[in-house]
Formats: structure tokens, sequence, C-alpha cells
């Protein structure tokens, strides 16, 4: 009962020796994380104060981590407890696992630690301070076949008070043009092969979803764009087009 698809982690364990150079095919992830940040510190920003002077100590699970590009940035963060980051892709993992190595801060004992899992096997939390606070899946849903159990799969984690974040593409003619014409065919800025336009999920089908299930709110989104030599840029009503960042609280 895994989300992995076979192919799908063939097809990044060929990419794993050029994740963290910033010009090649994972290019497009490095110039995203920023927005990645900022989107969840806009979900963050959302909920009440803590009464307490003193900064928040959050827990992160990062599923699909792939080469680290997220988990480094926010096992960095001052108000970050511990990255817990996944991934299924073992050549991939030993790449994140390698390059984290460069920082001491990221060695310290349970800053950011790496496993080479699906989230079907991660055990499932028994009591709250087992679970999450921010639960993150970028570039992840639209690379899963079945995404409704695997959503499901990743609920338990997230503590209540959480938040689930993710980025994903939708399913729309705009967004095949970008992505699969002329992304990957026309400019090469992503490797041929990487998306299956089917497997894009829409906003409208992730709010519907979540809408059923109980004890999940405060839904929040942001289309965003990216434009050859500025990089990705945030368009106010843009879920539609293509890329876009979707939160969701427990």
């Amino acid at each position: 009962n895994s989300s992995v698809d076979p192919a799908e982690v063939t097809h990044f364990n060929a990419l794993a020796s050029s994740w963290w150079d910033p010009h090649g095919p994972s290019r497009l992830l490095h110039l995203m994380n920023p927005l990645r940040h900022t989107f969840i510190n806009r979900c963050l920003a959302s909920q009440p104060a803590s009464p307490s002077d003193r900064l928040p100590q959050f827990r992160y699970l990062d599923i699909g981590c792939g080469g680290g590009i997220f988990a480094e940035s926010a096992a960095r963060l001052p108000t970050t407890r511990s990255v817990t980051a996944i991934d299924p892709s073992p050549e991939v993992l030993a790449v994140a696992q390698a390059h984290a190595k460069r920082d001491p801060l990221l060695m310290s004992p349970g800053r950011l630690t790496y496993l080479n899992q699906s989230v079907e096997q991660l055990p499932l939390p028994k009591i709250e301070s087992e679970q999450f606070d921010i639960v993150s899946l970028f570039e992840v849903l639209e690379h899963v076949t079945h995404p409704a159990p695997f959503l499901t799969s990743i609920m338990p984690h997230v503590r209540p008070g959480g938040w689930l974040v993710l980025s994903t593409i939708a399913r729309t003619w705009t967004s095949w043009a970008v992505t699969k014409v002329v992304a990957e065919d026309v400019m090469g800025i992503v490797p041929r092969g990487t998306h299956d336009w089917a497997k894009y999920v829409n906003e409208g089908e992730l709010r519907e979803w979540f809408g059923r299930q109980q004890g999940w709110d405060g839904m929040k989104t942001m289309g965003v764009i990216y434009i050859p030599g500025l990089g990705w840029k945030e368009v106010p009503g843009g879920e539609g087009w293509g890329n876009y960042f979707f939160a969701v609280r427990r």
C-alpha cells in the first residue's frame, strides 16, 4: 500500500548528482524555495500569537524531500526545533545527507534527520508530541498516481493546530503548454519526462476533498508563475493557471 511509483523513483535517481547545482535540472526548485517559506509564514501568521515571549519551536516533516533544498533551509531557521525529511529515492537521499554534512548546524543531534522511506512506512503517531507542526509536500503530489489515499496517509502526522502545506500544478491546458511543451520540450529547463499532465491536481479538487474531511479548515492558496529572468512570482488568483501553493490547518 505505497504511494511510490517506481518509474518516478528511477527518474529522480538519475537526477541525483545534479540536485544541488543551482543552474542544473533542479534550478526551478532552488528558485522556488523562498516562496515556500513566504507561504508557510503567511499560514502561521494567520494563527493567534503565542502568549509566551519565547520563539516558537516548530517540528517539520518534509515528505518527498529530494536533495534537501527545503529541508536544509527549514532546519536553519531559529524557530525550528527539528526537521524530519523523507524520500523513497535512495540516490537522491544520499546526496541530501552528504550535502547536509557541510553545515555543522545541520549535524546537531535531532536537527535534521533524513529517512529513506515513504510516508506509509512512517510509524503512526501515538501521542500529540510525535506529530508535526508543519508537514510539507512540495512538488510531490503531481508525481503520485492516487492522491486521495496518499493525503489520507499523511493527515495523522499533523498535530491539532498544525498545517499541511503543499505546492503542485493545476491540470489545465495552460499548465500543459507551460510545463510540458515549453519547460520540457522547447526550453529544456525541466528534464523531459519529469511531469505527467494527467497526474496534476486542480486547486478546486483539493479544496473540495479537504472540505469533506472532518477537523480540517483554514484553507489557503497562492498562485505562482515562473518568469524567465525574474524567477517565481506570486499571481493573485492564479491558482488555476498552473503552479500553486495550498495549505490546510488541522
